[in-house]
């Protein structure tokens, strides 16, 4: 099974904190989506013998394609590839393109699953992060959403300065009350270049307090559990079958090809990325050249891959598939390197009871290590990244 990504890279407006490759001008739209569309075309080879499980579309801010717009890209991926009976297709929305004309609209395409950029449900907030949907908005379109979708997720952020936890709680109580079935959260992050960058350090905006984060952080996981959510990958709640097949195959590690500029694809062992510029993606396209970047990928480089993307999941890093895919050298660096956090409790045996074999038998063909995987302790999950770049094969 494959996945494929589209992005659209247009927004009516830049959030502070953005650093996603977009514009705010439409002009050159009509040119980018029949490049999107030849796009799919001259790379249906890559995944020739793959069934496509997922589509998602992404950005940007793909809900301001017109419904003729999304349709002509499905139909193009439905033309040039093999396509699952039911796929999961997604569009990212934002909750002012929501109207009920929209949504109404949207039940007739195959999309069957909106990811809706809430953020907050309060106006303050909204405003500081220069959104361009309202308070009312956000309520309102998931009124009318749920009503049409089953299968809706919303993205919100936490540790924004000086939010209360009692605010943030609010937040969530709001989300639960719509009934949404899955939470991407979070962590307001300052990423260089950005305007929320530039405010901080012109001490225009307050600086982040990663204590608040991890507060908010903790709170999430504890109300996301109490209301049947499962914590199945750091930053996304879902309820029992209604995780998230696209971002899951990319957690997993399956093909994924991603269409528009600035787009990632992945093939086991090779990573390629579009360029991050519309006029060039698109003259590049209309002369029939891939205008990407690829890399080939070492099995060092997919170790770390896997560690990263495997820790931050519920399915953890297995022991067995690293002595398989990487060889006895990897595993034996892994439990190297893991044993400290394992013994600060950010990292622990998935099956207790092998505990003392993890580091002294794990190799021996008389201890089947298949079942035995190294995840993240509560603790540990808001430190993944750091605890991930450690355990790296340098």
């Amino acid at each position: 099974m494959s996945a494929i990504y589209i992005h659209v890279p247009f927004c009516k407006q830049a959030c502070f904190y953005c650093d996603f490759h977009f514009s705010t001008s439409l002009k050159k739209k009509d040119e980018l989506i029949q490049a999107l569309v030849k796009e799919l075309e001259l790379r249906k080879e890559e995944l020739k013998n793959q069934s496509i499980e997922t589509v998602y579309f992404g950005g940007g801010t793909p809900s301001l394609l017109s419904i003729d717009e999304l349709q002509l890209l499905i139909d193009s991926v439905y033309k040039n590839y093999s396509v699952i009976e039911n796929p999961e297709i997604t569009l990212e929305a934002n909750p002012d393109d929501l109207s009920n004309k929209r949504i109404n609209e949207l039940t007739n395409t195959q999309i069957n699953r909106l990811s809706i950029g809430i953020q907050s449900f309060f106006e303050d907030d909204l405003k500081q992060m220069n959104r361009a949907h309202n308070a009312h908005e956000a309520k309102t379109c998931l009124q009318e959403a749920t009503k049409h979708f089953d299968n809706i997720t919303i993205d919100l952020i936490y540790g924004i300065p000086n939010m209360s936890l009692e605010k943030w709680n609010e937040n969530l109580e709001i989300a639960f009350g719509f009934g949404v079935n899955h939470i991407s959260s979070y962590a307001l992050t300052v990423e260089p270049k950005t305007a929320l960058d530039s405010f901080i350090k012109k001490g225009t905006y307050p600086p982040i307090d990663e204590n608040l984060a991890l507060q908010h952080f903790n709170h999430l996981v504890e109300k996301t559990n109490e209301q049947g959510f499962v914590h199945y990958e750091i930053s996304n709640f879902g309820k029992p079958n209604c995780f998230s097949k696209h971002n899951t195959s990319y957690w997993q590690g399956k093909p994924y090809i991603g269409i528009g500029p600035s787009a990632h694809s992945f093939s086991k062992t090779r990573r390629s990325w579009n360029v991050s510029n519309n006029s060039k993606y698109i003259q590049s396209i209309q002369n029939n050249k891939l205008p990407n970047t690829v890399e080939t990928l070492s099995v060092k480089d997919q170790y770390n891959e896997y560690i990263m993307t495997g820790l931050r999941t519920i399915w953890g890093v297995s022991l067995y598939k690293v002595e398989t895919d990487f060889g006895k050298e990897y595993l034996t660096h892994l439990k190297k390197t893991s044993e400290k956090f394992i013994k600060k409790k950010l990292l622990v045996i998935e099956n207790e009871v092998r505990q003392s074999v993890l580091f002294e038998k794990i190799t021996s063909s008389e201890t089947p290590c298949n079942d035995i995987r190294i995840t993240t302790t509560q603790k540990g999950k808001f430190l993944v990244d750091g605890i991930a770049a450690d355990l790296f094969m340098i």
